[in-house]
């Protein structure tokens, strides 16, 4: 298990981005994946006195502060409605409800889990994170740039009409998923996020899918062989390469079955 040596509470966003340049100190977050290793850390900096636990939600958009709870985002009933339950969906999954009470949306952000179910989700969204001093960047880009000592600040969902899927799966209930599909589609557009595969979560958008209301079955599982073929799966200790591949067509075909009609996938 880590250890902490001592933690420190800065007074602002500037003061926390000062301590976070020092290689012994790190961002604490939830503390709930961090904790699992045998890190020593000299100091951990707690964001939680900077009001950063909330969801503001305005006609464009929700900012939701980089210490907010993934229960709290789960629950929120502004979002629940823009999307139709998709967010609820990917988090109700995470462990347990006293879990996600402690895990942060900035933590499970910034860390670019493989296993995410937070990153696939928020993918598959118009999402952008902002940083104290790298500005606003689309999700996809972050989730691919190396971690740095910049200060997550927060994470914006834009409301753009899209709607959208989420399916994973998993050996056990509370396990880390296996394969983790996140789809939407808006206007001719479709977005296709695949995570835990086993590496971190990859987006995929397609302008000419063909696909639209009432598309065929034949239709929709073409597209999702394409854009399960957009992404390399591997093996671990929970699945191999290749299950992981067929998974993550069957499940792009199943959300993109939800969100378009046709029969069940």
């Amino acid at each position: 298990m880590a250890s902490i040596e001592k933690v420190v509470r800065p007074c602002s966003l500037e003061e926390a981005y000062v301590l976070n340049q020092e290689r012994s100190r790190v961002v604490l977050g939830g503390f709930m994946w961090m904790k699992m290793g045998n890190r020593n850390i000299a100091e951990a900096i707690d964001l939680s006195g900077l009001g950063l636990d909330t969801i503001e939600e305005s006609g464009e958009e929700f900012r939701i502060g980089s210490m907010c709870s993934l229960r709290s985002l789960e629950l929120h009933e502004g979002i629940d409605k823009e999307f139709g339950g998709f967010v609820r969906d990917a988090l109700h999954h995470i462990v347990g409800v006293q879990f996600r009470n402690g895990a942060t949306v900035g933590g499970s952000v910034y860390g670019r889990f493989g296993f995410s179910d937070v990153l696939t989700c928020l993918m598959a969204l118009d999402t952008y994170a902002e940083l104290y001093k790298g500005g606003i960047v689309p999700l996809k880009e972050f989730a691919q740039m190396k971690p740095d000592t910049d200060i997550l600040v927060r994470v914006i969902i834009k409301k753009d009409g899209r709607k959208a899927s989420y399916q994973s799966q998993r050996n056990t209930r509370t396990d880390f998923p296996v394969i983790a599909a996140a789809v939407a589609v808006k206007g001719d557009t479709v977005y296709v996020a695949v995570g835990a595969r086993p590496s971190k979560a990859g987006l995929v958008e397609s302008t000419d899918s063909g696909l639209g209301q009432g598309s065929t079955n034949e239709e929709i599982s073409k597209f999702s062989d394409w854009a399960r073929d957009q992404f390399t799966y591997g093996s671990d200790m929970r699945a191999g390469g290749d299950y992981r591949k067929h998974l993550a067509s069957v499940y792009i075909r199943r959300g993109l079955t939800e969100l378009l009609g046709g029969e069940k996938a």
